[in-house]
């Protein structure tokens, strides 16, 4: 079964791919397109909101069931910000670097006990039938004093999870415990119930 992922995110895309595959989509994304898969404008107020309007560009730029995935890392003590602006906290979009300095000097001289925080992922799914659903994982830990390790993306060398940081984790361990992880296991049990 054809399955597109909506996203330009190359990262995401490869995290999203790893899981997908075993599962027996083939998967489809802006690379088997003829033209490149637009910006969507990110109007909604939740993670969910605005997965939703990217698997619905999707859906009507293929005519094929289209996933998207919106996550972010909402820290306590800044009141859940970044939010769901996580991949443009600095200004720019998707500049991890300065996205995770801006974090670092809002928690400067903010205790361990007070940087708790949490990853958050929405993944949405659209059918050509109108049938549409959104699932959504949490991974719950803190964000360190300063960056460390090289493995993953975006907040991942700042965030500290039960299993250690995310910047440390290779693609494996951080599938089994990461917000897109659980998601995606539960957008697996919910897919069940459409097809």
């Amino acid at each position: 079964m054809k399955i597109f992922i909506a996203t330009k995110n190359a990262k995401k895309l490869i995290e999203l791919e790893r899981i997908l595959t075993p599962l027996g989509f083939e998967v489809l994304s802006e690379k088997d397109l003829s033209e490149p898969f637009p910006e969507i404008e990110e109007t909604g107020t939740t993670f969910a909101e605005n997965a939703i309007l990217k698997a619905q560009a999707g859906l009507e730029l293929t005519g094929l069931i289209s996933v998207a995935d919106d996550s972010g890392i909402c820290v306590d003590y800044l009141d859940g910000a970044p939010g769901i602006y996580s991949a443009r906290y600095s200004g720019g979009h998707g500049n991890d670097a300065e996205n995770n300095k801006k974090i670092l000097r809002e928690l400067d001289g903010v205790p361990m006990e007070k940087r708790t925080a949490h990853y958050a992922a929405a993944i949405a799914c659209v059918f050509p039938d109108g049938r549409k659903f959104t699932v959504e994982g949490k991974c719950y830990g803190h964000i360190a004093f300063e960056e460390s390790g090289d493995q993953g993306f975006g907040y991942d060398p700042l965030f500290i999870s039960e299993n250690g940081c995310f910047g440390h984790l290779s693609a494996e361990e951080k599938d089994k415990i990461s917000h897109r992880g659980k998601a995606l296991k539960l957008f697996k049990e919910e897919l069940t119930k459409y097809i």
